[in-house]
């Protein structure tokens, strides 16, 4: 007879997924990530696989998170403080979670030498700057943003500031400075 699991699977993922984000793939050992998940090394290889299916799965659900937070930003908000919004959350990073982002560490960490995650990464950073995208023509719709703007352009350069900021956090930045440079990225979707 089968034994039924003593953790939650969900939750064990999230543990993984953040030790995996603060310290990165190869830092992070099998013996830390049993440790900081709670449970047996069996059980990680029944439950996840090796190391590497629950990083992708750590990767997955990191994107799940992301997602809400999008989400969030979008509702009730202008299109300026949608922007604003995602751009605040990840400088004012907290103790709820790591500073920095699991998908931009893992690009800069493994996505040349690992195609599983580069893909993983590639495809994350396509869905960002469409989900920006989008949120530029809405707010060109509604004459926030001029109309004349190349949106797919805006987009890009925002989405290449955002990655830039999730590093900076990385290195300890300065919050004021991080603010300045998201200020400048923002003016440019009000400039004639």
């Amino acid at each position: 007879m089968a034994r039924s699991k003593e953790f939650d699977e969900h939750d064990v993922l999230l543990k993984a997924m953040r030790l995996f984000w603060e310290q990165g793939y190869e830092k992070t050992s099998l013996q830390d990530l049993v440790t900081h998940m709670g449970i047996h090394r069996r059980s990680l290889y029944d439950t996840f696989g090796d190391k590497h299916s629950l990083f992708v799965k750590a990767m997955e659900q990191y994107k799940k998170t992301v997602a809400t937070v999008k989400a969030e930003a979008r509702r009730g908000r202008t299109a300026q403080e949608a922007i604003r919004y995602i751009i605040d959350y990840l400088i004012e990073a907290n103790d709820e979670r790591p500073l920095g982002c699991l998908i931009v560490n893992s690009a800069t960490e493994l996505a040349l030498r690992d195609p599983e995650v580069g893909e993983i990464t590639n495809q994350s950073f396509n869905v960002e700057e469409q989900y920006l995208t989008d949120i530029i023509r809405t707010g060109q719709q509604t004459g926030e943003i001029p109309a004349d703007k190349d949106a797919s352009l805006l987009a890009a350069s925002l989405q290449a500031t955002i990655i830039g900021l999730r590093v900076l956090t990385r290195a300890s930045t300065d919050k004021k400075k991080l603010h300045r440079i998201a200020d400048a990225a923002i003016a440019m979707l009000d400039a004639p």
